[in-house]
């Protein structure tokens, strides 16, 4: 038998016969054979001189179709064509099934013959299974289907193909995707095609963007290609399997836009609002916005609500004056005129014309698509009035250049939503700097006007709201200073804090300073005023005050510390002829003090808790301070930050205190230069005295015995000194007012009595017993012979009173120095009024 590669064939591998396998052989007139096919041989497992001479029904059929055999036979040589499936069985004892054409044939002597066609049943069943599936996958697939040949032309197009392209499957023979995409699109495609016809290598979901053909409709599809075979595994062509995805793309893109939009809200919501400035805000929607919603953008708000109008005005017609505050661009040629109008720089004021879609989304609450000019860089702009409590605040613009998707419905109503979210920032900014200024007006209005003079005291102060030094804002909070002259040359320096921020902290910190200066004129000792503080810092922010305060001392345990302002305090008092200042504290930072030639130093003051606590005792310090030793005072917003703890804070504030005897007013500079940057989150009030003691020749001090004699005696001494003063106006009013208090002092103190005038910006004297009985000013009958003494006292001089020592007590009055314009009362006058 020759070998199967024996054949030889001019069409090229993989022809259809190399699939069937046909077999032929031929039946003489005596119904024998008498030829006998190579592909015979291969089927039926016999050679051809085996197979020569053989009855095919006796060789090959079964013994009992052999009688039907035989009929059909004698038919077919009688000139009948005969086609039928024939069950054989090979010699190997396999048996098959062979599809039989059996045709009449003559013999050149006009015999009657035949010939056999002879298919294997089983390669026909293999055929007709591949055809089955390449129908469905060409007629029943819902994909568009192509045969495109080595010349990538369509051999072969399906009905769904066709649908979508228009005509019929046969109308696309011939073409090639320039038919069906731009020229771009198609010489990318070719150019893959090549290369999978050439390689081998699939292409898979390849996203290609073309037009049916006849229409401008922009279609999308999604594209498989591979390189088909024939049988023998020549290369035939290119399957193309595709799905349109138009409407699938256009999803995507819904669904893109959608988290972009989802994104942006959630960027905004994070960024917008962090900062209670309006300016700030606005660069911080910009900032949100460009690029990942627009090239361009800007925001104008109100001029009237930038300036602490209550309402914007020109509301009604949405022409009101405006103040560009904000401008951000992902285009950098792009100029201030690219959202339109006149050139708007940052900071400028402008108003929109009337008539402008600009004014119109302003007066209608409405944003406003605004299509670009021709020729210009912007191809539409969205005009989106800003909107908080049904308050229009200014008009923010979106603007894309051209090349960028224009604005769309959801695009325009993620801007309002944006916009919104600004102005919501924007209005609470706007209130909270109204409550901020508010709070700061009160609590200006109760600090020391001007620069606070005292005697024997240089001062220099100063005050600084939250965030101040750093730009941000803050709410106010509750710091204080006070500076309160108190009889015989005396000073109280005072620094407080009320803990909390915003008005209600100020209003307490107007409070507690009020009651500071009304406890000073009392002339208590340091501990006592804290002490009596610290009962008023129990009511505040209760109703009835002070009085609950009072009741709530009486009843510490009692006390609802939720409804208590905490506040710390320093209360220092001076004495300008001792030098000597007495200090008591409350929950408050060390007073610092810097002696000439030393270096700054942190004062040793007990804290003690601090006010609206309660329940336990303040001490006092009593500290000597030197000549032209510097005392600093001041708040914990000087010194105390988040990033910087209060050690730190502390050590940089000594640190700065280097130099006493510059001019206070630069070491105030110095200080708050060099921490500012490190501060300033807080509140910072700063009070810094230099000593200048009361000098000796300005003081008169003496001692009487308890002995009638004693008042002529003061008389002398006073007189004596004050022409030694050159203040011979007030002799014959000091001598008498000194006789006055010297006689009360014989007549109801007790112990020795002691002298003193003090002479600095006003003349003071006092009179010092050991009596603890205080004097009391009554009014005389006209029948009384005595009883006037003080109310003479308080008729010629500026000032007088009374206070405790630790030994007894001290009265007290105070003369205006003469100054050329006014003449002293006189005294003889004086007496006369009272009779």
């Amino acid at each position: 038998m020759p070998p199967a590669d024996a054949v030889w064939q001019s069409n090229p591998p993989g022809s259809i016969y190399d699939y069937i396998r046909v077999a032929s052989f031929s039946i003489g007139p005596d119904g024998l054979v008498d030829q006998w096919s190579l592909r015979a041989e291969q089927i039926f497992g016999i050679s051809a001189e085996r197979a020569v001479g053989l009855d095919p029904i006796q060789a090959f059929i079964d013994p009992d179709l052999r009688e039907r055999g035989q009929r059909k036979m004698a038919e077919i040589l009688d000139g009948r064509e005969w086609t039928g499936v024939v069950p054989f069985k090979a010699p190997d004892g396999e048996r098959g099934l062979a599809e039989v054409y059996v045709m009449p044939t003559t013999t050149p002597d006009g015999d009657r013959a035949a010939v056999c066609i002879v298919v294997d049943v089983r390669t026909l069943r293999s055929i007709e299974t591949d055809l089955a599936a390449s129908q469905s996958i060409f007629g029943q697939t819902p994909f568009g289907f192509l045969l495109i040949d080595p010349e990538l032309r369509v051999r072969r197009a399906n009905a769904r193909f066709a649908s979508l392209f228009g005509g019929t499957p046969d109308d696309h023979r011939g073409r090639t995707v320039a038919d069906y995409l731009v020229r771009s699109e198609a010489e990318r495609v070719t150019a893959i095609m090549r290369r999978v016809l050439k390689t081998g290598e699939s292409i898979t979901d390849m996203h290609v963007t073309g037009f049916v053909p006849g229409s401008d409709e922009r279609r999308h599809w999604s594209i498989n290609l591979y390189r088909v075979h024939s049988g023998s595994g020549r290369p035939i062509g290119i399957a193309w399997l595709g799905t349109d995805i138009t409407a699938r793309r256009a999803a995507a893109r819904e669904a893109a836009a959608a988290r972009r939009n989802l994104a942006l809200l959630n960027e905004a919501g994070a960024r917008i609002g962090n900062s209670l400035d309006l300016e700030t805000t606005a660069r911080e929607l910009l900032d949100v916005v460009v690029p990942g919603f627009c090239d361009l953008a800007t925001v104008d708000l109100y001029q009237g609500l930038l300036a602490g109008d209550e309402t914007p005005p020109g509301l009604a017609d949405g022409s009101a004056e405006l103040r560009r505050v904000a401008f951000s661009s992902a285009v950098s040629d792009v100029p201030f005129t690219a959202t339109g109008g006149t050139p708007v720089p940052v900071g400028a004021v402008h108003h929109f014309p009337f008539t402008s879609a600009r004014a119109d989304a302003l007066r209608t609450a409405r944003p406003q698509h605004i299509p670009g000019a021709d020729g210009g860089l912007v191809q539409s702009t969205l005009a989106v009035p800003m909107v908080a409590h049904d308050t229009v605040v200014g008009l923010a613009q979106f603007s894309r250049t051209k090349g960028s998707e224009p604005f769309g419905d959801r695009d325009r109503d993620l801007a309002v939503e944006l916009a919104a979210r600004a102005a919501v920032s924007i209005d609470n900014a706007r209130l909270y700097r109204r409550e901020r200024e508010r709070a700061l007006i009160l609590q200006r209005s109760l600090l020391p006007p001007g620069d606070p003079v005292a005697s024997g005291l240089d001062i220099a102060c100063r005050y600084l709201p939250g965030n101040a030094a750093t730009g941000r804002p803050s709410e106010v909070g509750g710091d204080w200073f006070d500076v309160i002259e108190l009889p015989g040359h005396r000073t109280a320096l005072v620094v407080g804090d009320v803990m909390g921020r915003g008005l209600r902290a100020a209003v307490a910190m107007g409070e507690l300073r009020t009651a500071v200066r009304t406890l000073a004129l009392l002339d208590l000792e340091p501990a006592e005023v804290l002490a009596a503080l610290d009962e008023i810092a129990r009511g505040l922010g209760t109703p009835g005050g002070v009085q609950q305060a009072t009741r709530a001392a009486r009843r510490p345990r009692e006390a609802d510390l939720s409804e208590v302002y905490l506040a710390t305090c320093v209360y220092a008092v001076y004495d300008s002829v001792t030098r000597r200042c007495t200090f008591a504290n409350a929950g408050h930072l060390p007073p610092v003090l810097v002696e000439p030639g030393e270096p700054a130093l942190m004062l040793d003051v007990p804290p003690g808790m601090p006010l609206g606590v309660g329940g336990e005792p303040f001490e006092e310090v009593e500290v000597e301070l030197p000549e032209g030793a510097l005392l600093a005072l001041y708040t914990d917003g000087l010194v105390e930050s988040r990033d910087h703890p209060l050690d730190e804070g502390l050590q940089a504030f000594v640190g700065t205190l280097t130099d006493p005897s510059q001019p206070l007013e630069d070491v105030c500079d110095h200080v708050l230069n060099t921490l500012g940057s490190h501060h300033g989150e807080d509140d910072i009030a700063l009070l810094m005295a230099r000593v200048q003691g009361l000098p000796a020749e300005s003081v008169g001090d003496w001692t009487l015995p308890r002995e009638p004699r004693s008042v002529g005696r003061a008389r002398e001494y006073a007189r004596g000194q004050l022409l030694s003063w050159d203040l011979e106006p007030l002799v014959d009013t000091t001598e008498l007012l000194v006789s006055e208090l010297v006689t009360n002092a014989l007549r109801y103190g007790e112990g020795e009595i002691r002298l003193r005038l003090l002479l600095d910006r006003t003349l003071v004297c006092e009179v010092w017993d050991s009596g603890l009985v205080q004097p009391r000013r009554r009014r005389a009958r006209d029948t009384d012979e005595g009883g006037r003494g003080l109310q003479l006292v308080g008729l010629l001089s500026a000032a007088w009173g009374s206070r405790r020592t630790p030994r007894g007590k001290t009265v007290w009055f105070e003369l205006a120095l003469p100054d050329g314009d006014s003449t002293p009362v006189d005294p003889a006058e004086a007496l006369l009024s009272l009779f």
